[in-house]
């Protein structure tokens, strides 16, 4: 793990309990957490929708601390669904409420993700340049420990949740049918969650509360509508694609099971999932706006809720319909040769996943910075892409739609549908939470 330069507000508060003076956190540290959470799941190669579940009870962690202490959160208690009244430790005093959320959000995430002992790093340096700024041992002592009584509390919210009833579940196999989802080269992986339905959502009604329509239906006929949009994505040769498609395909890629071919063997190639690169962008737009600790942890927590909604919403969608991708009707159809740009992700194509939770971000961002945010994304520098600039939410979220189109995995419709329930969930959580 990189050395991380933590910076601190140096600008002395009042602590929660109002008894003594000491520094307190800048908003940038929520953003170091979802930042090593991210090396975390590129490490343990987390799948996307179990990425956007793991984000978001570490973030509801650290917004229920701070909607502990700050009258501008409220508790999510009666507004997501099954959520409890978190208790406040009895004992709570002469803590800071930034340090306890910050270590709550690192609490949850070392449990609740395979290999969370890993952000134990970060969690010492936090602690360090706390104490190097002006923090007694009496406040990192007092707001570790109600960390972890809040941490708890979370964990076992998120137990109950049936995400740890699937491996019970009868293992998952193609049906064979045409026109049907089949392992795509170059990995053949097993589809990826077909069972992320049944996970207890946080806002919605339903997994299918919005469900959208059906794909169009598989055909062999030249003249089906099904075979039109066969060959709009055999156009977008992956081999003969434009460069700006190119960096858009690539920009957006954020697939974490691709593979290169490494003389002798396969690799994995180092990428994040669509919804740490929304967590991301939020992290760039709080930073940009100066937002609050305060409100930066909401920001944070409704995009994660968001992004998670969406992705069950999606996925009852993708095994509901479980169609082919492009990449396997178009070698079976018309040229046996034929590659995409992108590599095909593990799960049926339709409704484009990307699409989907890129349109909920898109709707709960508008919602806190408004329609015109313009804003630079370096997410992908790490990773060696160059920065894109957005004059708006729904631009990125657009960009990032036909991304997939431009990169060979999806068809238009499923891109165009995704969208669509995209704009709806996001709709339906900011109506929730405000």
């Amino acid at each position: 793990m990189k050395k991380i330069f933590l910076s601190l507000l140096l600008l002395f508060v009042v602590t929660s309990c109002g008894q003594e003076k000491t520094p307190d956190l800048g908003n940038r540290e929520i953003t170091k957490v979802i930042s090593e959470m991210t090396e975390v799941m590129i490490h343990d190669v987390t799948n996307p929708p179990l990425a956007a579940r793991f984000f978001t009870y570490a973030c509801l962690a650290g917004y229920e601390v701070v909607s502990q202490n700050d009258k501008s959160c409220r508790s999510m208690h009666g507004v997501l669904n099954d959520y409890p009244e978190i208790e406040k430790p009895q004992a709570a005093s002469g803590f800071s409420t930034h340090l306890s959320a910050v270590l709550a959000m690192l609490k949850t995430a070392q449990k609740i993700q395979p290999s969370g002992k890993r952000l134990e790093t970060l969690e010492k340096q936090i602690l360090d340049s706390c104490r190097t700024v002006g923090f007694s041992d009496d406040v990192i002592e007092n707001s570790t420990h109600y960390a972890l009584e809040i941490s708890k509390q979370i964990l076992k919210y998120a137990k109950a949740d049936k995400y740890n009833r699937i491996s019970n579940y009868p293992r998952y196999t193609p049906s064979g049918k045409p026109g049907t989802w089949y392992p795509t080269p170059p990995g053949y992986f097993a589809p990826v969650e077909p069972y992320f339905k049944t996970v207890r959502p946080f806002t919605l009604d339903s997994a299918s509360q919005f469900k959208p329509a059906p794909p169009t239906p598989y055909s062999t006929d030249k003249k089906s509508a099904f075979y039109q949009l066969l060959e709009q994505n055999y156009k977008e040769d992956g081999t003969k694609l434009p460069d700006n498609h190119r960096q858009i395909a690539a920009f957006w890629d954020c697939n974490p099971f691709a593979l290169e071919n490494n003389g002798h063997m396969m690799v994995g190639l180092k990428k994040i999932s669509p919804g740490a690169h929304w967590l991301g962008i939020t992290g760039i737009a709080c930073a940009k706006a100066s937002k609050s600790f305060a409100e930066t942890m909401k920001i944070y927590t409704a995009v994660a809720i968001g992004l998670t909604d969406g992705f069950i919403c999606c996925w009852d969608e993708k095994y509901r319909s479980d169609r082919v991708r492009p990449e396997t009707a178009i070698r079976k159809l018309i040229d046996q040769s034929w590659k995409p740009f992108l590599q095909t992700p593990p799960f049926p194509e339709y409704l484009s996943g990307h699409s989907t939770i890129s349109s909920v971000s898109e709707v709960i961002l508008t919602h806190y910075f408004g329609d015109n945010f313009a804003y630079t994304d370096t997410v992908e520098e790490r990773y060696g892409l160059k920065a894109r600039s957005f004059r708006s939410f729904r631009e990125a979220a657009i960009e990032a739609g036909i991304s997939r189109f431009y990169g060979g995995i999806h068809f238009m419709d499923a891109i165009d549908n995704g969208r669509a329930q995209g704009l709806k969930v996001g709709e339906w959580v900011v109506k929730k939470l405000n």
